[in-house]
């Protein structure tokens, strides 16, 4: 996958520079094991170059349209994140850790693509489901909302055998 969001390196002078790229849906088709399936998002990125290092602070905000973990729809998800990288220049491509990447030496320019994939990511919400209306009420695809409410095991009262053998066993000391 050729870089779609690319900071040039070379000729960068010391000092602070930003940056801004949109990330749309078609971005996120680049990568088989998205969850995101269409995007309008804006991503501003303050490159600090220093010296012996650069900083990153990549802020990505917007919408995204995700599968909805209950009924499957897709759903609009508002996200916002806020990450710092740090840059270091070194033999090899290599990512030391979460906040460090080393570059080798002499790198004309910095690839984004995928941080924008991992960050972006990382800013979806635990839980993916629609909103509730007004009144509480799920807005969720209701035909599948009835076929899951089918499956729902009502009867709470049954308990497992075992349990009852092992509450005997609690009582005797």
């Amino acid at each position: 996958m050729a870089g779609l969001h690319r900071i040039p390196l070379t000729g960068l002078k010391e000092g602070s520079h930003l940056y801004e790229f949109k990330i749309d849906g078609g971005f996120f088709e680049l990568f088989d094991e998205s969850l995101i399936k269409d995007a309008d998002l804006k991503a501003v990125v303050e490159l600090i170059k220093r010296s012996a290092h650069m900083e990153l602070n990549i802020k990505i905000k917007g919408r995204v349209s995700l599968p909805c973990d209950r009924c499957l729809d897709l759903y609009e998800q508002e996200i916002e994140t806020d990450d710092r990288v740090l840059i270091k220049f070194g033999d090899q491509w290599e990512e030391v850790d979460d906040e460090v990447i080393m570059i080798p030496y002499g790198e004309n320019e910095l690839e984004l693509d995928q941080l924008f994939y991992e960050f972006t990511h990382l800013g979806l919400p635990l839980k993916k489901v629609h909103a509730d209306d007004d009144k509480g009420n799920s807005t969720c695809n209701p035909e599948m909302l009835e076929k899951l409410n089918k499956h729902i095991v009502r009867d709470e009262k049954k308990t497992d055998p075992r349990w009852n053998e092992l509450k005997k066993l609690k009582g005797k000391k």
